[in-house]
């Protein structure tokens, strides 16, 4: 339905008035202005009134992506109606602003395409929608608004960078993750994926088959492999420290080894050593004050964290990185990332120090530990 902009209300505000002067006071120009102005009115309601046949798709891509990377938002418009349009412009809300994108004159039967980009500046989840169509008359005086699919989510994770696994000191679990020769009852699921030549036949699902159309097989894990615990001091939490524990969540996660991610604030849902899982959950983490978790909130991270593997901690915080020799004798190796421009706390014995002040330091000093 066609609509008074803000300036056709005026001019329809100002048509009445310049009536009512014309008539009270017995002048005939006030009465020819106003008869312009609701003329003027009745072409701009006659230009937007008719219902435009569109058919109008959106889509983000990627629908996730690094930070700082692009992203962009393509718009494809077809005119399915039987007469050429102009005047349109397409208004899309993402996150807490409107994009607005002036579409050139579409004749029937024709199809536009315009992209825009996407802000990935910031990590987090970003809205992206409602896509709505505007059409307006030349004078600006009526419009017409039409809202197209539902809003999506673009959702910008953490940077990485390649790292090595952190060694757990146990040599048979270097190699990587196997399931032939691992202990009874220590062999577990994982994932569903596509067979290939060589695989035992005894492990493929069956189900999962049939409803997809492909041989499907079950891949199985050694649970006894030594886990990554990523722990992340969020207290005044930085990007370069999220980039990093990501980075080494990651690195273990893709080599097949188990990954738990622990903030100061608990545990984060289990990511089934799933790289991607990875960096969905710490692409969502959010800065705490001091006052909400405290420095108490790292010290009982510490103290609760399931035992074995590897230990890195990542903190901003020096202090931090002495409490870390507390647990070294629960884990099999304890690394500390300190994320900081100042001088550099010292290494307590049996904890190893990496530190950086921005995620391309990063590979330097992790190979160097």
């Amino acid at each position: 339905m066609a609509v008074l902009t803000p300036l056709g209300r005026g001019t329809l505000a100002g048509a009445v008035v310049l009536y009512a002067a014309g008539f009270a006071l017995g002048y005939p120009e006030p009465v020819v202005l106003a008869t312009g102005a609701l003329l003027a009115l009745a072409a701009a309601l006659a230009w937007t009134a008719p219902k435009p046949r569109l058919e109008v798709h959106r889509e983000v891509t990627p629908v996730k992506v690094p930070r700082g990377e692009a992203a962009v938002a393509v718009l494809n418009v077809a005119n399915l109606g039987g007469r050429g349009l102009s005047g349109l412009r397409a208004q899309d809300r993402i996150g807490a602003d409107e994009h607005t994108v002036d579409l050139p004159r579409l004749p029937k039967g024709a199809t536009r395409t315009v992209s825009y980009p996407l802000p990935t500046g910031t990590r987090g989840e970003i809205p992206v929608g409602p896509l709505a169509l505007v059409r307006a008359d030349p004078f600006g005086l009526t419009r017409r608004v039409r809202e197209y699919g539902r809003p999506v989510t673009l959702l910008v994770r953490p940077r990485t960078v390649p790292l090595s696994v952190p060694p757990s000191g146990k040599a048979h679990h270097l190699e990587g993750p196997t399931s032939d020769n691992a202990p009874s009852g220590t062999v577990t699921f994982h994932t569903l994926r596509e067979y290939v030549v060589g695989d035992d036949l005894r492990h493929v699902h069956w189900r999962s088959s049939a409803r997809t159309g492909t041989l499907m097989v079950r891949q199985l894990i050694d649970a006894s492999l030594p886990t990554t615990t990523v722990l992340l001091d969020t207290r005044g939490l930085t990007e370069p420290a999220v980039d990093a524990a990501a980075s080494v969540a990651v690195a273990a996660a893709r080599a097949g080894f188990p990954v738990r991610l622990r903030t100061d604030a608990g545990p984060l849902p289990d990511t089934k050593s799933d790289a991607e899982a990875v960096l969905d959950r710490l692409a969502l983490v959010q800065a705490r004050t001091s006052g909400a978790a405290g420095a108490s909130g790292v010290t009982e991270a510490l103290r609760t964290a399931r035992g074995g593997g590897s230990l890195v901690l990542v903190t901003a915080d020096p202090a931090e990185v002495g409490r870390a020799a507390g647990v070294r004798r629960r884990f099999d190796r304890v690394i500390c990332v300190y994320v900081g421009a100042g001088p550099a706390p010292a290494a307590p014995p049996g904890v190893s120090l990496v530190r950086v002040s921005s995620l391309e330091e990063l590979p330097v000093a992790w190979g160097a530990r």
